[in-house]
């Protein structure tokens, strides 16, 4: 146990609201902790993105206590609490693996046998993420060697590592998403696994890979991830079509690595980053392949055309690695298929161009593609003039096209 004097965690960065939940489970007679990530980041002096919740209490002693919550999860049942505006997750300790059930290959298929505090700490991930906030004394309490870890900028696996990626192959890329948003090493036993173990990734649900996918590039910290991935040539397990591209053509890994720099800026400032415009930056590269070979097979094909058909077909393969919303989707669609309209020295109608929903995208892709070193350097200047004052798409606009959007899919849903 580390006493409150010894690591500085003062209770004012806690939320008021996760205090109160913490109370009342005390109140009712069960342990109930902070732990995680959000006592990590308060250590480390980082604002929690979130504070998390582990307690001795069972899920439905959970939602008998607060009303406004909710029980979520198959694999490991757990609960939602609302507080005021926000929504805390707490969950019930969790016992040593040997306990819950595992498929072949040793993956965790279910995970809800509960146990102590002290088997909860051992079963977690890295032990970075295995301390125990104690909000009645202000103690962190570490069973794993947490506080050591962190003091050296370590990340290290709970036991064996191998054995641990083989119950959630994520884990991999947790490590790497981890390192790189903290400014951590990977401890060498705990990397060594994840050249051999990278294909058990194929076999993670492609709509859960592909939330991972955002958390890697959308934590503020995009490039280092995209760096820790090269490392660890994990780029094919993700994105197979891109990672062949990227090898073969230096411009596409120019431009994602411009499109990442991008996101972790705005990011830094505060501002909306779109999952659709990553998409558009991680595919150009077999978009714009595929198109390519639609065009030389069929002269009649306009690049649009082209753009359009290769743009559905590489969605459809890369959906079976990493499946997204089809507003993330249908977004980088856009964006790509609106790439010649831009790129023509004889732009028609440039102020419905300019007004089209998208186009503040599709202007910035272009722009991007230009400084990855496509020869587009005077039609991104053209574009960015033709604006004007700060020209660009309206909320009128979007809302029309949206109302379009859904008239053509009711339509093709009474012609099925």
């Amino acid at each position: 146990m580390v006493p409150a004097s010894e690591h500085g965690i003062s209770p004012d960065r806690i939320d008021r609201n996760v205090r109160q939940i913490l109370a009342r489970l005390d109140g009712a007679g069960f342990e109930a902790y902070l732990v995680g990530g959000c006592v990590r980041d308060l250590l480390l002096g980082r604002a929690p993105k979130d504070f998390d919740v582990a307690t001795a209490a069972r899920p439905d002693e959970v939602r008998a206590l607060f009303p406004r919550s909710r029980l979520i999860g198959r694999r490991f049942r757990l609960a939602h609490v609302r507080a005021g505006r926000e929504v805390f997750e707490v969950a019930t300790f969790r016992a040593g693996h040997e306990a819950g059930a595992a498929g072949p290959g040793g993956m965790l298929l279910h995970d809800n046998v509960y146990g102590t505090r002290e088997e909860d700490a051992v079963r977690r991930d890295f032990t970075v993420n295995a301390l125990y906030y104690d909000d009645r004394d202000g103690s962190v309490l570490d069973f794993t060697g947490g506080m050591a870890d962190l003091d050296a900028g370590r990340i290290r696996a709970i036991g064996d590592p191998a054995v641990r990626y083989r119950e959630d192959p994520v884990r991999m890329l947790r490590a790497v998403r981890f390192a790189a948003k903290l400014g951590f090493r990977i401890e060498a036993q705990t990397q060594a696994p994840i050249f051999d173990l990278s294909p058990l990734l194929e076999g993670v649900p492609a709509a859960r890979l592909f939330e991972e996918v955002l958390k890697l590039f959308q934590s503020g910290h995009a490039r280092e991830s995209l760096r820790g991935i090269d490392r660890f040539d994990l780029l094919p397990r993700l994105y197979p079509e891109t990672a062949e591209s990227v090898r073969r053509d230096p411009r596409g890994r120019a431009l994602l690595e411009r499109a990442l720099v991008n996101t972790d800026r705005r990011i830094a400032e505060n501002l909306p980053v779109s999952p659709g415009f990553l998409v558009a930056a991680l595919m150009w590269g077999p978009v714009r392949d595929r198109a390519e070979t639609f065009g030389e097979g069929d002269r009649a094909r306009g690049r649009g055309e082209a753009l359009a058909a290769a743009a559905d077909e590489a969605l459809a393969v890369q959906a079976k690695r990493t499946s997204m919303p089809r507003r993330f989707s249908a977004m980088a669609r856009d964006i790509w298929t609106m790439q010649p309209r831009l790129e023509s020295r004889r732009p028609r109608r440039v102020d419905l161009t300019i007004a089209h929903p998208r186009f503040r995208a599709a202007y910035d892709f272009l722009c991007l593609r230009a400084e990855a070193g496509e020869p587009l350097e005077e039609r991104a200047a053209w574009w960015t003039e033709a604006q004007g004052d700060g020209a660009g798409p309206d909320p009128a606009a979007e809302r029309s096209h949206r109302r379009r959007r859904r008239r053509r899919t009711n339509r093709r849903n009474r012609a099925a």
